[in-house]
């Protein structure tokens, strides 16, 4: 006979009904319905009551109508930053043929980079009783999905860790793809090297960045305070940000770019002025081997981090009890020819 004894408890339990609420707060179903739906006819201090055993269980309203036997409602929920960046295709295609492949159905949402509209988001989700939820977190305090996970809700991030909650989380060598990109740069003889990122305050970005300074470090290189830019990944700011890299009487003869869109700008920014310049850029963008020359990049795998979540997500729904893990995936560099220009071509 197996030893049970110390099995540990799983993380993701059943979650409360209206029952429950009203045997904790010793009123009927029918008086639990009326404060849930804020319908008239219950006095404060019952209202108060029941209110009270809605807090400490956890319950959240069921807007969904198609609540399976086994107490799910076979439905996911996936936030990602923008559903607009082709970064985010893959990932959310892979999402799906994981929920698929569940029996699952899944619903998806953007939060626009905004912790409010993120935090909104979610917990509409959890409204209408997800079984779980992968998140890309634009926040950085996730202890308002506390009682959802606690309530049976699972939760894994993908592609930034959450903030000030113990989660699964499954992520990208943000750090040590920049990396090797710049050193791919350094290698190739180059020396002032500028780097273009997102907003500091989002965690791939500050890893890219950290990546880049240890490169620069390990080569005993000096960092200009010119050669670094943060901010917005908007066309206008990654676009004066690479002509002031540029000009000056020092001028950089690289660039690495933290992201896709920040590459697509910088590439077109290239094109149009006629400036030669060393190029590597984090995430692959569609017709980068056709350009010329082809622009080197640092691939992250998409899918598999969305396939990688989703597989995550749906063991804990089975009952993985086990402590929430991080999973970090490899980036791979490819070399197509524009972070492969030795400096003295660009004189």
């Amino acid at each position: 006979m197996a030893d049970t004894a110390h099995r540990p408890e799983p993380r993701y339990g059943n979650r409360p009904t209206m029952k429950d609420v009203a045997a904790r707060a010793g009123v009927g179903l029918k008086t639990v319905s009326r404060v849930v739906n804020g319908e008239p006819g219950v006095t404060p201090d019952t209202e108060r009551r029941v209110q009270e055993s809605i807090d400490a269980l956890g319950f959240r309203r069921n807007d969904s109508a198609r609540v399976l036997r086994k107490g799910r409602t076979a439905s996911i929920g996936l936030v990602l930053e923008d559903l607009a960046d082709p970064f985010y295709g893959p990932l959310n295609r892979a999402v799906e043929e994981v929920a698929r492949a569940h029996g699952a159905l899944l619903i998806n949402g953007s939060s626009a980079e905004d912790p409010d509209r993120e935090q909104e988001l979610v917990l509409a989700l959890c409204a209408r009783r997800v079984d779980g939820l992968i998140v890309i977190p634009a926040g950085h305090d996730h202890r308002y999905l506390e009682p959802e996970i606690k309530a049976g809700v699972a939760t894994v991030f993908v592609d930034r860790p959450a903030g000030r909650i113990e989660a699964d989380a499954v992520l990208s060598d943000s750090f040590g793809g920049a990396r090797s990109g710049v050193a791919h740069l350094i290698a190739h003889g180059h020396r002032r090297i500028g780097f273009i990122g997102d907003q500091p305050g989002i965690h791939t970005a500050s890893e890219r960045l950290r990546g880049y300074r240890t490169a620069m470090a390990d080569a005993d290189l000096a960092i200009h305070d010119a050669w670094v830019s943060l901010g917005t990944t908007a066309s206008e700011r990654v676009r004066e940000a690479v002509l002031a890299m540029l000009g000056g009487p020092d001028p950089v003869t690289a660039i690495f770019a933290g992201n896709n869109r920040v590459t697509v700008t910088a590439v077109r920014v290239l094109a149009a002025h006629h400036r030669a310049v060393a190029f590597v850029g984090f995430d692959d963008i569609e017709l980068a081997d056709l350009l010329d020359p082809g622009v080197t990049v640092i691939a992250q795998d998409a899918a598999t981090l969305g396939r990688t979540a989703a597989e995550r997500l749906f063991q804990r729904l089975d009952g993985a009890a086990e402590a929430p893990s991080q999973v970090v995936l490899p980036t791979r560099l490819i070399a197509r020819g524009s972070g492969e220009i030795p400096p003295s071509a660009l004189r």
